[in-house]
């Protein structure tokens, strides 16, 4: 009996104050892209709005929107509501040989609102494997058509890029800081330029001259490498990883053109931007592409819980048909694939764009947000500011004339993020470009606060 009593002792958690969730943090939880042993506990209790509470009582700004998830706000009654009746029914089945009907519902919602010819859905649990199944997809795809074509295993993608964390994800990836050590495990791709509005090469001064000279660019690699390229992989109108990176107006539908000239499929990873981060519902909605593939995550359930989704035409999904013997079907799944509770949020998360005309409102935002920025931007040490609707970087140099980068290990955006963060807004840096993305239903008065935080951490961290 005493054992048995000890084991249930050891295997429950003890009761925990404040100082025990610290501790516990550092020493038991690992945390992502965390250096652990230099890391401060940082501890979310609840949350309401566009407002989260630590553990200790503060009330912070949330300034990225959880990682760039969070759509209406934290605790929204619609999509509160819909998981608990969703509880109410069943809370998981698989999807794999089975459905359920909120599943069914919410594939057909995103059907309906997606770019046109994107008839069919895929789900998983995160951004990362919804970008793996479109890869496995394409690659299968053209091993099953007539004729087939099986050399055509190498994808392109922007050299910047970022599409999540999985071997597959980082091969098509193109931020060696993140990805530099597991080289060894990757396999090849064909790399097009990522296309700079800041940073522009020699000889190219406007927009247009840009827009032009990286389509260029990319038509070189696809004349000379698609005869053997499966799929080109991009992150439409923004590159978010990469520093908030703008495309040149008219690159992504250039870029749709050529992958249709040369006969390669596109996948939009619209995991980031969608879900009305730039202004639209979907960043492709833009320059009105229709690619091949269209992944989802992030903002899909509002940030509420894990979910993703690969949408492709039926093409693509014809190539998958055939009898029993032929094993022709999608050789991937998911448990959680699927799930009925992130469906009754991702619904939910729809509706509530309609209920509320969320798009039309933040317009008003997304217009103070750009003057602020604009007032920001005048700063010795800003080289730039970056912006498509709620999502935008600033990005800080040591010298704004010849745009020179600080020195990295000084760690000035971290530092400014901090101080903003002693100023009640919660900001997560990407090096030395600090990141702006709130919920989509932040309000004026929270955009200045927003901003003055970041204003002043400027001054206080790179002083003219």
């Amino acid at each position: 009996m005493s054992d048995s009593t000890d084991h249930e002792q050891s295997a429950s958690v003890p009761p925990a104050d404040f100082k025990d969730l610290e501790r516990w943090d550092r020493e038991v939880v690992w945390h992502a892209f965390t250096q652990m042993a230099e890391y401060e506990p940082l501890i979310f209790e609840s949350g309401l709005g566009c407002e989260l509470t630590t553990s200790d009582g503060r009330v912070l700004l949330d300034g990225v929107s959880s990682l760039w998830c969070n759509v209406h706000g934290h605790r929204h009654p619609t999509i509160d509501a819909a998981i608990h009746e969703q509880l109410g029914k069943v809370a998981h089945v698989t999807n794999l040989g089975a459905s359920n009907s909120t599943t069914i519902r919410l594939a057909k919602r995103l059907v309906d609102v997606a770019p046109e010819n994107l008839n069919h859905v895929f789900f998983a649990s995160d951004g990362a494997s919804a970008i793996e199944v479109a890869l496995k997809m394409a690659f299968q795809y053209y091993r099953q058509i007539s004729p087939a074509q099986p050399q055509r295993t190498k994808y392109i993608s922007l050299t910047r890029a970022y599409h999540g964390d999985t071997v597959g994800t980082i091969s098509v990836g193109g931020m060696h800081s993140f990805y530099g050590m597991f080289k060894p495990l990757m396999f090849d791709i064909v790399s097009a330029p990522s296309p700079d509005c800041y940073r522009m090469p020699p000889g190219i001064e406007t927009e247009e001259d840009a827009k032009n000279y990286y389509l260029g660019q990319l038509e070189k690699v696809l004349q000379e490498n698609h005869n053997e390229v499966a799929a080109l992989v991009i992150e439409p109108i923004v590159q978010g990883a990469a520093g908030m990176i703008t495309q040149p107006q008219g690159y992504l539908a250039g870029v749709r053109e050529l992958t249709q000239k040369y006969n390669v499929l596109m996948i939009a990873d619209e995991v980031a931007v969608g879900f009305g981060r730039t202004g639209k519902l979907f960043a492709c909605e833009h320059e009105n592409v229709a690619p091949d593939f269209m992944c989802l995550g992030k903002g899909l359930t509002g940030g509420y819980m894990p979910m993703s989704a690969t949408l492709a035409t039926t093409e693509i999904w014809n190539a998958f048909l055939g009898e029993h013997r032929e094993t022709k079907m999608m050789f991937h799944g998911h448990t959680y694939g699927g799930n009925p509770l992130a469906a009754a949020a991702a619904i939910a998360t729809l509706d509530v764009f309609e209920a509320e005309d969320t798009l039309a409102k933040m317009q008003p935002t997304i217009a103070r947000l750009t003057e602020r920025l604009q007032q920001i931007a005048e700063h010795p040490h800003v080289g730039d500011v970056r912006q498509r609707g709620l999502m935008a970087g600033i990005e800080l140099v040591a010298d704004k004339e010849s745009k020179t980068n600080f020195d990295w290990t000084e760690k000035r955006g971290r530092r400014i993020c901090e101080h903003a963060t002693s100023n009640g807004v919660w900001l997560r840096p990407l090096g030395d470009v600090i990141v702006i993305m709130p919920p989509l239903v932040i309000s004026l008065e929270q955009i200045d606060q927003l901003c003055d935080a970041i204003e002043s951490g400027i001054q206080n961290i790179c002083p003219a």
